[in-house]
């Protein structure tokens, strides 16, 4: 399967969910059940990289795909020094909720690829609505070390749930080169 380059926003008329597999039973069934009912009634948005061409059904193969909502957390959460300056009432955050490369295109960055598309897409949000940090939910140990090793900190870990972030002013000068 060949990937195009730019992600579009979930079409399920033109987007092939059915088939899309990323070795995840959770992310899988997000994506083929209710991350189109999520986009329409506006609770998140989900941004696929389709492949370039079709298959015998006439739609698009999706390569990988992110899901994005916003979400807020209790400034108490936070590390010690940055949250001195924030709100005493729940800090607003961009949530990377759903994150995932098909099975026949994994080895080959798509997920670094994804993640950065995913950040780029809520640094051009945030210059309209501002959120302090990007937030994401890790589902076991490998998704953990994908986001520690792009600069991601730990928020908490307890009961067997693992959540990071990356604040919006390091996602800032990822992309500012664009000013």
């Amino acid at each position: 399967m060949k990937c195009g380059k730019i992600f579009v926003e979930l079409n399920k008329t033109i987007h092939d969910r059915t088939t899309f597999d990323c070795g995840s039973v959770e992310l899988n069934t997000f994506l083929q059940r209710h991350a189109f009912r999520h986009l329409k009634v506006g609770v998140s948005k989900t941004m696929v990289l389709p492949a370039l061409e079709r298959q015998a059904n006439k739609k698009y193969s999706i390569c990988s795909f992110y899901t994005i909502a916003p979400s807020s957390i209790q400034r108490e959460t936070l590390p010690q020094n940055p949250s001195k300056s924030l709100p005493h009432y729940p800090v607003p955050v961009f949530l990377i909720a759903q994150l995932a490369v098909n099975k026949k295109v994994q080895g080959q960055q798509l997920g670094k690829i994804t993640l950065i598309k995913a950040l780029e897409f809520l640094w051009q949000v945030n210059q309209q609505m501002h959120a302090y940090a990007v937030v994401v939910d890790c589902i076991n140990e490998s998704v953990e070390k994908f986001y520690h090793k792009y600069g991601f900190q730990y928020l908490y870990k307890k009961y067997g749930k693992i959540r990071m972030f990356l604040p919006m002013k390091i996602v800032g000068q990822l992309f500012e080169y664009r000013k």
